[in-house]
């Protein structure tokens, strides 16, 4: 081999460290393996550029040739590797065994994502929160998620029986709110005693609640924070919830139509509540 003894050391650390990178990223696409190693995996091209300018820290990023076929992906590697993040390359088949998408972009990436506590996060008295409540679809809970952070709201929690924020899917479809945004995961025990401690309101959404128009003048903003809560769009929000809520409340929907999606609920609520303020 050219180059002798030490250009073939290279090649295989080079192999192992890839070999090594592809383990983690098959581990890092089960739940249980997010959360004991404190890692998640992002694919995309804005998805690691954004990660990057929130300054996420990044373990590794696996590129397939099809990404130095643009400019942009060009850039991107060449900026992962300013930040001293190990880039490694597999063929296009290999990467689109490993790819969570339909339409591979050529890159995917391990970070370890932000996490917030409870006892962090304590919500001003004017302060907005979002409570996400058994909602299983990672779409929706990605999508509440960027709803919550781009209508200003202090947070979100999620509670149990919800998709994990983390996943691949949840995590584009925050399209890079969970880099900038608090998103604390509790028990439904340690979310009231949480709730308690801060003074919050509870708000539950619920079709047979009190119209949204009507609750918004009596919620004595400014008293302390309000969190409002949504659920699984089938069963709703769990009674153990509703019966601490102070309020249930609902959005008037024209005659005929029967509910909404719970990302669009969400956005209107929390628009209308923080707008009320």
């Amino acid at each position: 081999m050219r180059g002798g003894p030490e250009r073939a050391r290279r090649l295989i650390a080079r192999v192992l460290i890839a070999s090594n990178l592809q383990s983690t990223i098959r581990d890092l696409q089960r739940r249980k393996a997010r959360g004991r190693r404190g890692l998640a995996l992002i694919e995309g091209v804005r998805l690691v550029e954004e990660a990057l300018a929130a300054g996420i820290t990044i373990r590794g990023a696996l590129v397939s040739p099809d990404l130095a076929r643009t400019a942009r992906g060009t850039e991107l590697v060449a900026d992962l590797e300013r930040h001293a993040v190990p880039v490694e390359e597999i063929g296009a088949r290999g990467f689109a065994q490993l790819a969570d998408t339909e339409t591979p972009q050529g890159i995917m990436a391990v970070i370890e994502p932000r996490r917030t506590r409870a006892e962090d996060f304590a919500p001003r008295p004017d302060a907005v929160v979002l409570v996400i409540d058994g909602v299983q679809d990672p779409g929706n809970v990605g999508t509440l998620v960027r709803t919550a952070h781009a209508l200003g709201a202090a947070g979100t929690v999620v509670l149990r029986g919800t998709a994990d924020p983390t996943s691949p899917k949840a995590l584009r479809a925050a399209m890079g709110a969970t880099f900038r945004h608090p998103v604390v995961t509790l028990d439904d025990n340690g979310f009231i005693a949480w709730a308690r401690k801060h003074g919050v309101t509870l708000w539950a959404a619920a079709t047979d609640g009190t119209p949204l128009h009507r609750a918004l003048p009596s919620a004595g903003r400014g008293k302390g924070p309000i969190a409002v809560i949504v659920g699984n769009e089938g069963a709703g929000i769990r009674p153990q919830l509703n019966a601490v809520a102070a309020q249930r409340v609902a959005i008037p929907l024209a005659q005929g139509a029967e509910s909404l999606n719970v990302a669009v609920a969400a956005g209107i609520l929390l628009y209308e509540v923080t707008r009320g303020g």
